[in-house]
């Protein structure tokens, strides 16, 4: 075949060469030179924007973060809230830790209930005084100041807060229905009292079924030189003495009495029933014996409180001379044997 003009015969056949395919099939021959096009592929289908993809799989993600970002905010809040109960500071006794007394101790864990409380209470004395009392047992009013200040006042006026008594310097001792709790070491008197430092005594009474209530204050005593004290008072259950519930003589010989009777009447009747096989009324522990002395209780009874003679028996009379008759003249002389 002539090679067409400016297309060179050799340039041809090796252009064409790699689109030869050899077919291998039953009775059909390869046909070398001949072409056969190539299928195109199928176009691909058009994905998503990479920025929408990253959006689509970024809010999921986005809302678990968030979520988790509470969870450990709350957690982290919580233990936050218990280590700072933990570490808040207690009453500490006046003194060296070794000269404390089991008394006092005894105490303070019975004051441990009021512990997690807040008193407060307002007083106004004309328009020179307004202040406001703050009061916890054996904690600090403001843990984040670290004053130990466990009775503080505030003076609503000018917002000015005063330390009256410190936990740190702490007295307690109780009667029969009161716990006297004392706070030393307080702020400095400025013209009163010597200028010493103030001191809170609170009074806590028993009143069962109250856990705290009617906090106030009492007075101030400020005129002396020294000793000046704040009193105030409240009421509680944990200054109630425990309440004795022992039993009379009397009521433990009773109950045992009862106990032993009831031990008796079932043990029987399960041994009567179960072991000897007895029926009605033979079920009662030794019935017999119950029965004769019933009817002995019963015959005494009659002959000691009976009330009225029983009925005599009909007594027989002899008949009187003058209820014969006459006696006739004839004799039972001829009945006789000659």
């Amino acid at each position: 075949m002539p090679a067409a003009p400016g297309f060179p015969l050799a340039e041809s056949a090796s252009s064409a060469a790699p689109f030869l395919l050899p077919v291998h099939g039953a009775g059909e021959r390869s046909r070398p030179g001949r072409r056969r096009r190539p299928v195109p592929s199928a176009p691909a289908a058009p994905g998503p924007p990479r920025h929408r993809r990253a959006r689509s799989m970024g809010l999921p993600m986005s809302s678990l973060c968030h979520t988790s970002a509470v969870l450990v905010f709350f957690m982290a809040l919580a233990v936050g809230v218990g280590a700072q109960q933990s570490n808040e500071r207690s009453c500490d006794v006046i003194g060296d830790e070794s000269s404390e007394s089991q008394m006092e101790r005894a105490l303070l864990k019975k004051l441990e209930p009021l512990s997690q409380m807040r008193f407060n209470v307002t007083v106004e004395k004309g328009k020179t005084e307004n202040y406001v009392y703050h009061f916890r047992v054996c904690r600090e009013v403001n843990s984040t100041l670290h004053d130990f200040g466990g009775l503080v006042q505030t003076d609503r006026q000018n917002g000015k807060t005063t330390v009256i008594g410190r936990i740190n310097e702490t007295q307690v001792f109780n009667g029969s229905d009161w716990i006297m709790l004392i706070y030393k070491g307080g702020d400095s008197y400025g013209r009163h009292c010597s200028g010493e430092k103030r001191r809170a005594v609170i009074m806590i009474s028993c009143k069962r079924g109250v856990t705290a209530s009617s906090f106030s204050i009492i007075s101030e005593e400020r005129e002396k030189e020294q000793e000046c004290f704040y009193l105030f008072e409240m009421d509680s259950n944990v200054a109630c003495p425990a309440e004795d519930s022992h039993l009379s003589v009397g009521s433990i010989l009773l109950i045992t009495f009862a106990s032993l009777i009831a031990v008796y009447i079932i043990g029987g009747f399960l041994y009567q029933r179960l072991v000897v096989g007895a029926k009605g009324m033979e079920q009662f522990p030794h019935f017999a014996f119950w029965q004769d002395l019933g009817n002995l209780v019963a015959d005494g009874c009659d002959f000691v409180c009976r009330s009225k003679p029983r009925n005599a028996p009909a007594a027989y009379r002899g008949v009187g001379d003058d209820q014969l008759g006459e006696e006739s003249e004839e004799r039972d002389d001829h009945l006789l044997p000659m």
